[in-house]
């Protein structure tokens, strides 16, 4: 090829490589677009959660921390904005997701078959296995078939409390996990079904003199997968933090964090 053809051509090769750059660009950009165009406020993800609930969210000096906090604002990376969280009560919280003030539930929330007709959710970054806590001096508890007859404390309308009732046990309602413990501390209560994550929670910080837990095997109770839950008319939104949950488990993030503030993985089933 002679040195003017050259000359010639170098232009053309120039145009079109900026238009190839210039469409890769464009596509990313408008994926971002996309999903900050299903956002409350587009360059912020405004996430409802309690802010009262260690490990997941709490306030420490002031700050808002935990498992839950620092997934959000890694999430929130991933989409390319700034993460917002909106303390608010549990029973505001699910509500204030139908009614357009979040754009993310973290809550450390199960899957429903209830809920997924209404809203809908991430894939999973933790699943939550149950534990069967009872004294350390009660021998006559060891699976969840000897709970029959037995007074269990439990949340009301909880899935622990399904569980509890499914095997025979008679409910004592008590939505505080501390003071179910020590109800069956004091032997005013046989035993507690809870997850697994809040005993590991709660003995980081607590003695659990007096207690023993036993995380139930698969077989016996199926774990329960915890995901970030978001509106149906949020599609775009929902595959994008799938996608950033997928990468966070990945390149072990999940895992870090989990043993962090739980001191154990959870995140894996």
């Amino acid at each position: 090829m002679s040195k003017k053809k050259l000359w010639l051509l170098l232009p053309i090769m120039a145009l079109a490589a900026f238009t190839l750059t210039a469409c890769g660009s464009s596509s990313s950009t408008s994926k971002s677009s996309d999903v900050k165009s299903e956002l409350i406020n587009k360059n912020e993800l405004t996430i409802g959660l309690e802010g009262t609930y260690a490990p997941f969210s709490y306030r420490k000096d002031g700050k808002l921390q935990g498992f839950e906090v620092e997934l959000g604002k890694a999430l929130a990376k991933k989409v390319g904005v700034k993460a917002k969280f909106v303390p608010t009560q549990w029973d505001s919280l699910i509500a204030g997701l139908g009614s357009q003030k979040f754009d993310l539930v973290l809550n450390n929330i199960a899957e429903t078959p209830q809920r997924k007709k209404v809203y809908a959710f991430t894939t999973p970054y933790m699943y939550s296995r149950y534990a069967l806590i009872t004294r350390s001096d009660d021998t006559s508890i060891k699976q969840l078939s000897d709970i029959k007859g037995k007074k269990f404390v439990e949340g009301t309308g909880t899935p622990n409390a399904a569980l509890a009732k499914k095997y025979g046990a008679t409910i004592t309602p008590s939505g505080d996990f501390t003071v179910s413990l020590n109800l069956v501390k004091e032997k005013r209560a046989d035993g507690t079904i809870n997850s697994s994550a809040a005993w590991y929670a709660y003995a980081k910080s607590n003695s659990t003199a007096g207690l023993k837990s036993q995380t139930l095997k698969t077989s016996a109770a199926k774990p329960d997968e915890i995901a970030g839950m978001v509106s149906k008319k949020s599609p775009k939104l929902q595959a994008a933090l799938s996608k950033g949950i997928k990468e966070l488990r990945k390149d072990g993030t999940l895992k870090k964090l989990s043993q962090k503030y739980f001191g154990a993985d959870l995140t894996t089933k």
